[in-house]
């Protein structure tokens, strides 16, 4: 009996010293902080993203911590003057960040259907009698946050290619979010809103209707500095490219993480986002001298 109890109070020691002793393996690791913008309360991030962080570390030489910035912009400093060394950037963020500074893109997340794509929709109420983009003549729009690809930079370019210019409209707002510019329109505050084709499925059973899509837009990439070690970037993306949500550990491990980030990786390059980098450059003639500043 004694040896019994022995044996358990060594093995109750063995699990009380077990996660100190992985906490300082972990420590011991070079730390990289790894950035991203704040897109729901602080601790809905956390929920989000810190298992991409666990994982990150867990399977590369580096010990990864989660830095989340107030908006895009501090996302960008944070970046640049290397408090992050790695960072998942929208796609005007990213572009805006190879201008400024050379950052560069290393992985594409994957959407539901498997591709590195999503698309920008023009939505309006079910009941609308809106059937085209040149109906929104003399109507109000809203749109997305201004830095918005989805929600902002595409639809006023599918407006503009349709001849239907801002001035044209009966009003416009930028709104925050998606989720806020659906409201608006289901309230009918607006005739009609741009989101991203995620939240215009979201709400199609609350009563709204596709308008418009817009042609196929990269998704989002996970950017690293232009000084960058090689191992770092070499590490980050073999450990998330093994990932295949076809295979049920992974995809149980993914569960937790963000939606845009659940299935699954493929590499990215510069070619990717060559299009929403020249949108940007003209954005006087879409979304307006100095917005993106």
């Amino acid at each position: 009996m004694k040896n019994i109890l022995r044996i358990a109070a060594v093995f109750l020691v063995f699990l009380f010293l077990l996660p100190s002793a992985v906490s300082s393996t972990h420590s011991e690791k070079p730390v990289i902080r790894f950035g991203v913008n704040l897109q729901y309360n602080p601790i809905s991030m956390y929920k989000r993203y810190q298992p991409l962080m666990d994982y990150l570390t867990q399977n590369t030489p580096y010990r990864f911590e989660l830095k989340i910035s107030r908006d895009y912009l501090e996302c960008l400093r944070y970046l640049k003057y290397n408090t992050t060394q790695i960072s998942f950037l929208g796609d005007i963020a990213f572009v805006e960040a190879r201008l400024r500074f050379g950052a560069i893109p290393i992985l594409k997340p994957l959407g539901e259907d498997g591709r590195p794509a999503y698309r920008s929709a023009i939505v309006v109420s079910s009941s609308s009698s809106l059937h085209s983009l040149q109906d929104l003549k003399g109507k109000k729009v809203a749109f997305g946050n201004l830095h918005s690809t989805s929600g902002n930079l595409f639809p006023r370019y599918m407006l503009l290619n349709k001849r239907v210019y801002l001035q044209e409209l009966g009003g416009f707002t930028n709104f925050s979010n998606h989720d806020e510019v659906a409201k608006a329109v289901l309230r009918g505050d607006y005739d009609a809103g741009a989101v991203n084709d995620t939240t215009a499925d979201k709400y199609s059973a609350s009563g709204l209707r596709v308008l418009a899509y817009s042609d196929p837009i990269p998704t989002s990439p996970i950017v690293v500095r232009s000084d960058a070690p090689k191992a770092l970037t070499k590490a980050v993306t073999d450990a998330l490219l093994k990932l295949d949500r076809n295979n049920p550990t992974h995809e149980k491990l993914m569960a937790s993480w963000d939606d845009s980030l659940k299935n699954g990786f493929t590499t990215a390059s510069l070619s990717d986002y060559r299009l929403i980098s020249r949108m940007f450059k003209t954005i006087p003639y879409s979304c307006g001298k100095g917005c993106h500043r």
